[in-house]
């Protein structure tokens, strides 16, 4: 059998894992502790707009600790990881919940440099939106990333304008180019967060993500199916039948055609998403992560396909 001739992965994958990238970079697996500084975002506050993002259910903030302060945070999630992998287990602070550099300057630094002093972290991952990357919060981040393995994570979801105005996200397509264009010049590692499913959008539509996303060549990608959580108006919107969500064929299907054009050497953080499964509305089978990932290897191998093969550069 003809197989990858990208070798970016040690656990029989045909993409580059995650996994791979943090043994070949720390030596060692890696764990994220996740961290919710209360931030909000300008989407919800008003000076952008209203009400987060049609799919937000408070800022994805599932799985942090509501607890005062980032040392409080990351001591629950260091019980948490080394129950289960050792006192040892190096960890990377990941400011998960809402928008993560959309507050002032010292306000981040004192969240930022608390982290940073917390015992196993070796990187920092924040996640933001393109919008809200000032020259202040730049130069913060510049300095951040000579003392440590940073990432910082954007959504963008689609490359649609036509969608990114559907789903509220008020940070058009050509501003995102600004703020990722922005961190590239810093030499900062940036993460790419994109969606399958938004409403409206064709599987030819998010293969057109993937393919302009690849021109970008970014550090890291992930990858996820739309989710339907209680309470959102996006749960309203599907209620109404407003759209269709993708089968789990479907989402296969578009997986591999998207990694078939990213490029080899980005990283795919993620390429199915974990939800509230206590507020999940739809789709059922994406609780089942394990069948997925299986999925997208299974169809994979019987192409005998891989992420960059299609990939031009």
């Amino acid at each position: 059998m003809k197989c990858s001739p990208f070798e970016f992965s040690s656990d029989n994958k045909r993409y580059h894992t995650l996994n791979f990238h943090n043994r070949i970079t720390f030596g060692k697996k890696v764990f994220k502790a996740v961290i919710d500084c209360g931030f909000t975002c300008p989407n919800k506050d008003g000076s952008k707009g209203s009400g987060g993002c049609i799919f937000c259910d408070g800022g994805s903030g599932y799985f942090t600790h509501r607890l005062p302060s980032v040392s409080e945070q990351l001591n629950a999630e260091k019980e948490r990881i080394c129950t289960r992998n050792g006192d040892n287990s190096p960890i990377i602070a990941y400011f998960q919940a809402n928008t993560n550099t959309y507050a002032p300057v010292n306000t981040l630094r004192k969240s930022y440099n608390e982290a940073l002093a917390f015992q196993n972290v070796c990187g920092i991952s924040i996640g933001t939106r393109a919008d809200c990357l000032s020259d202040d919060v730049l130069d913060l981040l510049s300095e951040i990333n000579t003392r440590t393995y940073l990432t910082v994570e954007l959504g963008m979801q689609s490359v649609h304008n036509t969608t990114i105005e559907l789903i509220n996200r008020c940070c058009t397509h050509e501003e995102f180019l600004d703020g990722y264009f922005r961190l590239k010049n810093r030499g900062i590692r940036v993460c790419l967060h994109l969606i399958n499913g938004l409403p409206g959008e064709t599987a030819e539509m998010m293969t057109e993500t993937a393919r302009q996303t690849a021109n970008l060549a970014p550090d890291a990608v992930k990858l996820q199916m739309l989710h339907v959580i209680k309470g959102t108006r996006l749960e309203e919107m599907y209620h109404a039948g407003s759209f269709e969500l993708l089968s789990r064929a479907e989402y296969i299907n578009v997986i591999v055609r998207q990694l078939e054009l990213l490029p080899p050497e980005t990283v795919i953080e993620r390429i199915t998403g974990d939800g509230d499964k206590s507020k999940l509305v739809a789709p059922m089978w994406s609780a089942d992560k394990i069948s997925v990932l299986g999925g997208i290897d299974k169809q994979l191998a019987e192409l005998d396909t891989w992420q960059g093969r299609l990939y031009t550069g």
